[in-house]
């Protein structure tokens, strides 16, 4: 299971309602953040994510409302965690905003270089904004094998035979060889796409392709769609339009624009994606 934890919703300032920009992914727990805002170690506090359980900050871009967290989370840590580092990951850029912190271990990742979390893989993609270097990511569970139950206990299988089976891919029961591949199939594992910030793009719809959950920025309404434009966001109705064509199965809002009322970039969505969700911070969506 997946469980996504919205700790800043906000775009690049902050409200009474909204913190800066960040999404903890918990996942075995483990939990991995995905940017990390000034803010954040209190939202940590607030909603439930222990300290101690942070495996790695995956950085979207090193613009300052996604980052600065990362400071006061680490000295946080290192007063109460002695001898725990923070594995710090993102684009260009990474290594040298981390060095003069030596809590930080740093890694400059490849643009569609997937790394193995064990059971799912984390997957940075370049989107399109007004930075160096800038992603989004792809966490993919990886496929698992499902046994056809009725079939498997027809055919003589029971308690742990079920897992010798997978060990040794057949078994003899009742003089009958069954193998393996006869009483199973594969079942896809989950998709979740964090967007980052980015305009609408190519290789955004592509990594969005048949998600189960895309989490997209929606800094502006469609009324600002030039100032959108220029600045390299997205508009609601952006991230509408991209998760229609990518066959997207729930579309969840953030990264949200203080001027507009919640309701008004959410409607704005819903006319062309009606299975959106404007996230709110402390929101949990779970996924299995």
């Amino acid at each position: 299971m997946f469980k996504i934890i919205f700790l800043g919703t906000a775009a690049s300032t902050p409200s009474i309602e909204r913190n800066l920009p960040s999404i903890a992914l918990v996942r075995e727990g483990s939990a991995y953040l995905f940017d990390c805002g000034e803010g954040t170690q209190r939202q940590m506090l607030k909603f439930g994510i222990s300290y101690a359980k942070v495996r790695s900050i995956f950085l979207s871009h090193l613009h300052l409302d996604h980052v600065l967290g990362i400071f006061g989370l680490s000295q946080t840590i290192k007063l109460n965690l002695q001898g725990k580092k923070l594995q710090v990951l993102g684009p260009k850029g990474t290594s040298q905003f981390a060095s003069s912190n030596p809590q930080l271990i740093a890694t400059e990742l490849a643009p569609g270089k997937q790394l193995d979390m064990g059971d799912f893989t984390i997957t940075p993609v370049k989107n399109k904004h007004n930075c160096k270097e800038s992603f989004a990511f792809i966490m993919q569970e990886k496929p698992r094998i499902r046994f056809h139950e009725e079939k498997a206990k027809s055919l003589g299988l029971k308690g742990p035979l079920f897992t010798e089976i997978q060990e040794k891919g057949k078994l003899k029961i009742n003089n009958k060889t069954i193998k393996l591949k006869d009483v199973t199939y594969i079942q896809e594992g989950k998709k979740i796409v964090y967007s980052g910030d980015t305009a609408p793009c190519a290789p955004m719809l592509k990594a969005a392709k048949n998600a189960d959950i895309l989490i997209h920025e929606s800094t502006f309404s469609k009324a600002d769609n030039a100032l959108a434009k220029e600045c390299l966001h997205s508009t609601a109705e952006d991230a509408a339009l991209l998760a229609k064509k990518a066959g997207v199965k729930m579309l969840i809002l953030t990264h949200v624009g203080n001027r507009y009322p919640p309701s008004q970039l959410e409607g704005e969505a819903k006319a062309i994606f009606p299975n959106t969700i404007l996230a709110r911070d402390g929101m949990c969506a779970e996924i299995r």
